[in-house]
């Protein structure tokens, strides 16, 4: 096997040759594999296709809709794209609870994020904070009012400059920290472009200014410029409350169910091993909107996490209590989305996404995306901590073993009531399924 040069260049029909070609063994399988998942219409796949670098195929993921979402009184169907059993069933489950509960209710913490500018500078430190706060705001931003107008215009823009000292970190490293209103936009295009400018100002300024020796100048090295994908100022908050009695379950007193209920939480804020897994089940319903949204989960994903572990030990980003007769369950999340630019007006299914929840602004979506998450987590720890979280799962997991065992209508539906009251198990599906097939072993089929 030898390195290709030029791939990128080559057409989607070339690319495919090459690659199935030289690393598979059926060459003409995987080429009808590929183009099994093209779309008919040229122009969408050419819009497809312009979406990301040496595209071959389209990736599909289920996508789904977990209805009766009351969210600060309004009702919503959500989207989510997501391939995990269960995932949008226990979000509908845990939306029809609230239904009658009082609902969802969202609250905005904050609307900042932040970009830098990383630079190391060898020189006196109390005379660059002195030219930085002296008149190096105001130019930094009138150097960037090009590319701020029309953020203003909206109501965004720059809201605040500093000087930030880390040598102590790392000896001569220091940092303008920039924090901004992109309003509806996720604005990473807005916020790089902004910093890339203070960079250069920066030069510019301190190399014209006669209080620094030509040693300090000289000694001026911009790092990187490059927004946060950590936005603790950029927060909203979901929650559910109701009174406790009104938590009853089938076999379950209102005060037990609280009981396990919170000590579940509780045991996810204090032990890492499962505020992961339970962080995990947040992001599910989380992730599921934001991709369906077409926003950015890995982004999404690395604040949610960096926010989890911002006191020195990784823990629950929910939280609840039962005060004066209520419970009270809520998210802090730090989320940035964007409800314009990016997917939002090119991917149909966004667009239709977007169009299902009342074309929402930032703000709103970031409310959605949190109950979602707040679903989640309220659906996993109920099954925790009554039935089991197997039930629910297991049903999900059976069909996808008749699936690919090529199970039929009949033969799914057998199973169904089959493993009714039975705990399933691959072993346990394969040897029944062999047995109703009449079959010696899997090889037979």
């Amino acid at each position: 096997m030898q390195p290709i040069s030029g791939f990128s260049k080559l057409n989607k029909k070339e690319k495919i040759n090459w690659l199935t070609e030289n690393y598979l063994k059926d060459s003409k399988q995987a080429k009808k594999i590929l183009k099994q998942y093209w779309n008919d219409d040229a122009e969408l796949q050419r819009l497809h296709d312009e979406f990301s670098e040496n595209t071959i195929s389209n990736y599909y993921m289920p996508f789904g809709i977990a209805p009766n979402f009351l969210i600060d009184g309004n009702l919503y169907a959500i989207p989510m794209a997501i391939e995990e059993s269960s995932v949008v069933a226990a979000a509908s489950k845990a939306a029809k609870y609230w239904l009658d509960r009082g609902g969802f209710h969202t609250k905005i913490l904050g609307n900042k994020k932040l970009g830098h500018v990383h630079f190391m500078f060898k020189g006196d430190d109390q005379k660059l904070k002195a030219f930085f706060n002296s008149n190096l705001k105001d130019i930094l931003k009138a150097d960037t009012s090009s590319i701020t107008k029309n953020m203003e215009k909206r109501g965004g823009g720059i809201l605040s400059l500093e000087l930030v000292n880390k040598s102590a970190q790392i000896p001569y490293y220091y940092q303008i920290e920039a924090k901004f209103d992109t309003r509806d936009s996720m604005g990473a295009n807005f916020i790089n472009s902004c910093l890339e400018q203070f960079a250069k100002t920066l030069e510019r300024e301190l190399a014209k200014d006669e209080s620094f020796t030509q040693e300090e100048k000289d000694s001026l090295q911009i790092v990187m410029c490059i927004l946060s994908n950590f936005t603790p100022e950029n927060m909203v908050r979901a929650e559910v409350r109701c009174k406790v009695e009104d938590l009853a379950e089938e076999g379950i007193s209102a005060e037990e169910f609280v009981e396990k209920f919170s000590l579940a939480v509780k045991i996810a804020e204090v032990e890492p091993y499962r505020a992961t897994t339970h962080n995990k089940g947040i992001m599910n319903g989380i992730d599921a909107v934001v991709i369906a949204t077409g926003n950015d989960f890995r982004a999404v994903e690395a604040d949610a996490h960096t926010y989890a572990s911002k006191d020195g030990t990784y823990t629950s980003l929910t939280h609840c209590e039962v005060k004066d007769g209520e419970f009270r369950f809520w998210l802090d999340l730090p989320i940035a989305l964007g409800t314009v630019g990016g997917l939002t007006s090119l991917h149909p299914l966004v667009k239709f996404s977007l169009d299902l929840l009342g074309n929402p602004d930032a703000q709103k979506l970031m409310g959605i995306v949190a109950v979602a998450g707040l679903a989640q987590n309220f659906a996993a720890l109920r099954s925790l901590t009554t039935v089991g979280i197997q039930k629910g799962h297991m049903k999900m997991h059976l069909y996808n073993i008749l699936n690919q065992l090529g199970a039929n209508t009949r033969e799914r539906e057998y199973f169904t009531v089959f493993f009714r009251d039975k705990t399933v198990t691959h072993h346990a599906v394969v040897e029944e399924f062999m047995r109703i097939r009449k079959l010696k072993s899997l090889d037979d089929l």
